[in-house]
């Protein structure tokens, strides 16, 4: 065989990215799950959600799978998420001192992905369940001061890892608790999350994101 011959039979080599990268049967049903949570969320129709199954279900990439969680906010792996193919517009900007609260009465409540944090946030949180998630969120100020008003309920706060959080000025914890899983209260970080208030008779929790294919 002459070395032109040899030279066209070779393979051709490709570069795998981490779209290409197959996906398992449980990474499928936990996508499954995702658009369940969605639905519930009103994110999706039922018809979106029984197309978006279908494709999730038939799926043997992290590209082909993230494509049905392409638009819900902080649902898809950077490494694997498709082009954007929409722009939804700029994000609103809060004003300085500017308030938002949260209300969790019996109910959940979830804050994730790319949302606007404004320099002051007042959780209610009563017989209900509060998750606010900052890894994605946009931040206009060094400090964000988070003032708790829970009863009988849960929060979550994710921080990313350059953060810090400062719970020194929680005034009251009864028949309640608190747990860091990030050792960095009252450490240097960037934004700092100033927690206030007062829990009673439930739970808060700080912890990182976590390490994952869909966190």
């Amino acid at each position: 065989m002459s070395e032109e011959e040899t030279t066209a039979a070779a393979p051709e080599t490709r570069t795998v990215t981490a779209r290409d990268i197959r996906v398992s049967d449980d990474e499928r049903e936990h996508v499954v799950g995702v658009l369940q949570k969605a639905i519930g969320q009103g994110m999706l129709t039922l018809d979106e959600f029984t197309e978006r199954t279908d494709v999730a279900l038939a799926s043997r990439t992290r590209g082909e799978l993230n494509t049905v969680l392409a638009d819900l906010p902080g649902l898809v792996h950077p490494a694997a998420a498709p082009v954007p193919q929409q722009s939804y517009g700029a994000l609103p900007d809060y004003a300085p001192g500017q308030r938002l609260e949260l209300n969790a009465k019996y109910s959940s409540l979830e804050r994730s992905g790319p949302w606007v944090v404004p320099p002051l946030l007042v959780v209610h949180n009563k017989y209900g369940s509060t998750k606010l998630d900052f890894t994605q969120a946009r931040v206009s100020t060094p400090a964000v001061q988070i003032e708790l008003d829970s009863k009988w309920g849960s929060v979550e706060l994710i921080i990313p890892r350059e953060a810090a959080i400062d719970y020194n000025a929680i005034t009251e914890i009864k028949f309640g608790s608190l747990d860091d899983k990030t050792g960095t209260n009252g450490g240097p970080g960037t934004p700092r999350y100033v927690v206030t208030g007062r829990i009673i008779g439930g739970s808060l929790v700080i912890r990182h994101p976590r390490r994952g294919l869909f966190g």
